[in-house]
């Protein structure tokens, strides 16, 4: 994993585009999961309590005209997971990327990846897996142009039918 470049690098190196399909119910638990749980929330007027370097990146690839955008496939009702993701979202819009919501529901007839991946430019993927309780495994880098086409192909089709993350309702 170590030859691997860090997300921040490949978003660095990115010129046009960069979008991420994430098709998960449920990821690693983490500090702030787990603090939105007990009924703590993001003071979202002060920045600097929630503004990240990842948050960084993106608005520095956006200020350079890199179009940076989610989707998330999701199983309704969602898990509390994804229901802290949604609230939490306006970060990542207020970053400048762009975020929407499939209902898994309506992904029935797509071909999707089996795991979570970032295409960027159209030309490099990074692959991320996941055990089946949510935990990091591993991550993995292709650029073979059929099957990077072929996932940014499957990325499009979900963005077409997706809802806009202002407008997706959690169910």
């Amino acid at each position: 994993m170590s030859s691997i470049p860090e997300f921040g690098e490949l978003l660095a190196a990115a010129e046009k585009s960069a979008v991420h399909l994430e098709m998960r119910d449920t990821y690693y638990s983490n500090a702030r999961f787990e603090a939105w749980q007990r009924g703590q929330r993001v003071d979202w007027n002060d920045r600097d309590s929630w503004w990240r370097p990842f948050h960084q990146d993106i608005a520095d690839a956006v200020a350079r005209g890199v179009q940076v955008r989610r989707a998330r496939v999701v199983s309704e009702p969602v898990t509390d997971y994804i229901r802290w993701e949604h609230y939490q979202t306006r970060a990542n819009t207020e970053a400048g990327e762009q975020v929407r919501w499939l209902p898994r529901r309506r992904a029935w007839d797509l071909l999707l990846p089996g795991s979570d991946l970032w295409v960027f430019d159209g030309k490099l993927m990074r692959i991320h897996h996941f055990s089946g309780d949510g935990l990091w495994v591993d991550k993995e880098l292709c650029d073979e142009p059929t099957t990077v086409e072929a996932h940014a192909a499957a990325f499009e089709k979900v963005w077409e039918r997706a809802v806009p993350h202002d407008a997706y309702e959690i169910m």
